[in-house]
């Protein structure tokens, strides 16, 4: 279980403190990535969300819980957290996260916020959430790495990371296969080359868990405990 952390509000990071980014690349920038709402929205249920939720499920977060949702989009997987936790979530996607407002609106989610921020640079103090999750979104940024340091940083000691993202497979055939869909899905930013090993390198984690829900899956699902002796590691990291 995710222990019960008492914390206290997420005051914002001085501007000076913050690091400029450009964005231009990114697909939430692109009117072509807004445009896409609509069938994200048909087609991450299917695609995604039961096994968001499962792995939500197994984590037993306490209540009280202090949740950071990075990449929150449209806010199809806020309801897949239990009621009991204060959850933020954050999206650089403005029209995405006036569709999740609506959804926090029509349910009355009182312990769900979300606000537009940037991936690599987030505007929270350190150690400022118990559990700090994202789906899907680490290959879209420009800078996965940057992403990462940050989602670890906002993180509390002992708290807790959980990662969904397709990374590019060791198998020589499967990366080659999806590989080829490159040229297509560069113009929406998403890559299709991303590896995990070197977007954890130096980061201060325990790997706690990490596997793909299928054999054939093109997903990994990563669970890390946050600012500890990175040599803990509790599962063999090797795919």
């Amino acid at each position: 279980m995710i222990s019960d952390i008492q914390s206290k509000p997420h005051p914002k990071r001085p501007s000076s403190d913050r690091r400029d980014r450009k964005t231009s690349n990114k697909p939430a920038s692109s009117p072509l990535y807004h445009q896409l709402v609509p069938a994200y929205e048909a087609l991450w249920p299917a695609v995604s969300k039961r096994r968001i939720a499962e792995n939500i499920a197994a984590l037993d977060i306490a209540p009280a819980t202090q949740v950071l949702e990075v990449g929150v989009g449209t806010g199809l997987s806020l309801d897949t957290y239990p009621h009991h936790i204060e959850l933020t979530g954050v999206d650089l996607s403005v029209p995405m996260l006036a569709e999740a407002q609506e959804r926090i609106d029509k349910n009355d989610w009182q312990h769900i916020r979300v606000m537009p921020m940037n991936a690599e640079s987030l505007d929270f103090e350190d150690d400022s959430f118990d559990l700090v999750t994202s789906f899907h979104t680490v290959s879209v940024v420009n800078d996965p790495q940057a992403m990462m340091r940050e989602m670890v940083r906002v993180c509390r000691p002992g708290g807790q990371i959980l990662l969904i993202n397709h990374f590019r497979s060791k198998n020589p055939l499967i990366a080659a296969v999806v590989d080829s869909a490159g040229n297509l899905t560069k113009h929406l930013g998403w890559r299709t080359d991303l590896r995990l090993d070197p977007l954890l390198d130096q980061l201060p984690i325990r790997l706690e868990d990490r596997f793909k829900p299928k054999p054939w899956s093109l997903f990994t699902v990563l669970r890390a405990t946050c600012k500890v002796d990175r040599m803990e590691s509790a599962v063999d990291c090797n795919d």
